[in-house]
């Protein structure tokens, strides 16, 4: 694939006006998607659309935009963060844009949270990562018919920040990620903004929304009322209790002593931070969770404490560990025997922390990316004891060959070496960059003068392009004394390596071997986009490396695929992929319903359903299928 060369896109911003919003419209038009020169086949989509370009808040546009310019890149990008301020009291029923729902899809519920306003009523504008949590549901009844339902999640932040009786929003909380215009900036200590909108699960009958280091809430599935806050781990009083360990580690533990009453005081930092992604252990019908301490941030040791519930929410296990690196975790995993982490290694950054308590810069500027060693940790921590981890010492990291900056993980299994060995094969599957481009403050774009999210930081592109988030495939070989014996990092598919995100699998196969994985990736048709925001979903066969792709049409984006299994079957990918497609020339969002087995195919396609224009939604995060079937998620 030739790649295309990323665009800087500040100098195009309109300046700021309080000009009455002008559509434009120009005449329908017939777009067809060229076939991607790559290894394997893809999908010719051909679609008839008429585009409708709203410019986002109050900013005029001008004169009709080329499909394909930066002007257009531009703007299409910032329809992905358009703020949604409506909410549905009460499902309605989607109109079918494109083909049915099939008789074997199975009745559930297709749960999906992200960001849903950007911009209050009095000038400020915030990142997506710090937008009120927005919960969309789309049912899945009989007869083929898909309601669909949107509501704010009712945290505290939420309550404080919109007036009920207008529906007037001002943004008062800095959250991590963002700075006010219309707020106050110097001393607003308002960082910890509990928005609830990273991801979403059910279990033994509750809807939680996770946020990351804050408690779940709990919402009414068949209402989309929120419930209130759940203390699922309790308030961490047990970590100030806990008595100090070797004499090496005094002075961190006097440290960390100091550093929780006043994170908690002034941030309102709990002690132990709920982290947002969960894992399902369908094997042995089992909730993990996983929580770090308050004061990790701030100092070179990381606290991790695994949680595994029943489904009656009956804690089974409880494991605490101490790893001496400071390390930030969004992701990780679990196998029959250990629990997965890949070590993001971070450092303070005293220039940016001052700017971020003077109300300069974000508070996420107080971190930054810890470059400083070549290789990457991998802790394999034990969950049983099996005959290879009760030897090994967890608290020394498996070194991967490379550095990379994992963002999410897909799965993670064990395998027995061949019959003449007794050691295991560990196997992760994984979405990483390289720390040369991450940076905490540009994660989706970084906000320009004028509000606007700068797309250009997403497209960059360098050599084979695995300076952006990729696909790989990280396996380690341990002996019988658990001692790493090799560990090697490559790319999913040995013949496919592009930009791609959002991994997701069958969620049978979590902490097993699997075969499957599924994709958010980009067609590189876009010009000036041509890395992000994904149009394509890509699935990779993880043992022969194939892969094959089904791609949306022009001037359309999608989000993160989940794999929905059929009732009863037992392939891996007899099931469907649900995804939504977002028309951004249109502004409408299409729930899109792929046959998994036939993506690749002309006819992967099954259906399409049209959201209502006027419910057009942002960019979701992660989402879950409740499938009514599934006997251990319903009380």
């Amino acid at each position: 694939m030739q790649a295309a060369q990323p665009h800087h896109f500040p100098q195009i911003c309109p300046p700021l006006s309080a000009a009455k919003l002008i559509p434009f419209t120009p005449a329908a038009t017939s777009i067809s998607i060229s076939r991607r020169r790559l290894t394997s086949t893809s999908t010719c989509i051909s679609a008839a659309i008429t585009p409708i370009l709203h410019p986002p808040s109050t900013e005029p546009i001008t004169p009709p935009l080329p499909t394909d310019s930066v002007a257009t890149s531009f703007w299409d990008y910032q329809m992905l963060f358009l703020s949604q301020r409506s909410e549905t009291p009460y499902p309605i029923t989607l109109r079918m844009a494109d083909g049915a729902i099939p008789a074997d899809f199975p009745l559930g519920t297709y749960y999906l949270t992200g960001p849903g306003i950007f911009s209050d009523d009095h000038g400020s504008t915030i990142h997506p990562l710090d937008g009120h949590g927005y919960l969309r549901a789309f049912e899945f009844r009989d007869r083929g018919a898909v309601w669909y339902s949107a509501k704010y999640v009712e945290t505290e932040a939420k309550k404080e920040e919109r007036e009920e009786d207008t529906g007037e929003w001002r943004f008062t909380h800095r959250g991590p990620f963002s700075m006010l215009k219309g707020g106050k900036k110097v001393g607003n200590m308002k960082v910890m903004k509990n928005v609830a909108n990273t991801t979403v699960f059910r279990w033994g009958g509750r809807l939680l929304c996770l946020w990351e280091g804050g408690k779940p809430y709990e919402i009414d599935g068949k209402t989309m009322e929120t419930i209130g806050a759940v203390d699922l781990i309790g308030d961490g009083d047990e970590v100030s209790r806990r008595r100090w360990r070797r004499f090496g580690e005094v002075g961190l533990d006097l440290a960390a002593a100091l550093l929780r009453p006043v994170l908690y005081s002034i941030f309102k930092m709990p002690q132990k931070r709920l982290l947002s992604h969960y894992k399902i252990d369908e094997k042995r019908n089992r909730l993990l969770i996983l929580s770090c301490n308050a004061e990790d941030m701030l100092l070179p040791r990381s606290n991790f404490t695994f949680y595994e519930f029943d489904s009656n929410y009956e804690l089974k296990q409880k494991k605490d560990f101490t790893i001496p690196d400071h390390l930030i975790i969004h992701d990780w995993a679990f196998t029959e025997n250990h629990y997965v982490l890949i070590g993001n290694r971070i450092k303070l950054d005293l220039q940016g922390s001052m700017l971020a308590v003077s109300g300069l810069s974000p508070m996420i500027s107080a971190l930054s990316v810890n470059p400083s060693q070549s290789k990457t940790p991998i802790y394999l921590l034990p969950r049983f004891e099996s005959r290879v981890n009760k030897l090994r010492d967890w608290r020394v990291p498996i070194e991967a060959p490379s550095q990379l900056w994992i963002s999410h993980v897909a799965n993670a299994f064990e395998e027995d070496e061949d019959e003449d060995e007794d050691g295991v094969r560990i196997q992760i599957q994984a979405a990483a960059c390289s720390y040369k481009w991450f940076n905490f403050q540009k994660i989706f774009g970084k906000l320009s003068i004028s509000r606007r999210l700068d797309p250009s930081f997403m497209n960059e592109f360098e050599g084979n392009g695995t300076q952006l988030p990729h696909l790989v495939r990280v396996s380690i070989d341990l002996d019988a004394r658990g001692e790493s014996r090799s560990c090697s990092i490559a790319s999913s598919s040995g013949k496919w390596s592009w930009p791609a995100d959002f991994p997701a699998i069958n969620g049978a196969f979590a902490g097993q071997r699997n075969k499957f994985i599924y994709a958010g990736t980009a067609s590189g048709t876009r010009r000036f986009l041509p890395h992000f925001p994904y149009d394509s979903v890509v699935k990779v066969n993880c043992l022969d490396g194939t892969v094959s792709f089904w791609c949306t049409g022009r001037r359309k984006f999608i989000g993160e695929p989940i794999f929905v299994p059929k009732v009863g079957t037992l392939e891996e990918d007899d099931g469907y992929i649900l995804v939504v497609e977002y028309a951004v020339s249109k502004l409408i969002c299409y729930l899109v319903v792929l046959d998994a087995k036939r993506i690749g195919s002309a006819n992967a396609l099954v259906a399409r359903l049209e959201v209502p224009k006027h419910l057009y939604f942002p960019l979701g995060f992660h989402g879950f299928w409740d499938d009514f079937t599934h006997n251990h998620n319903i009380k």
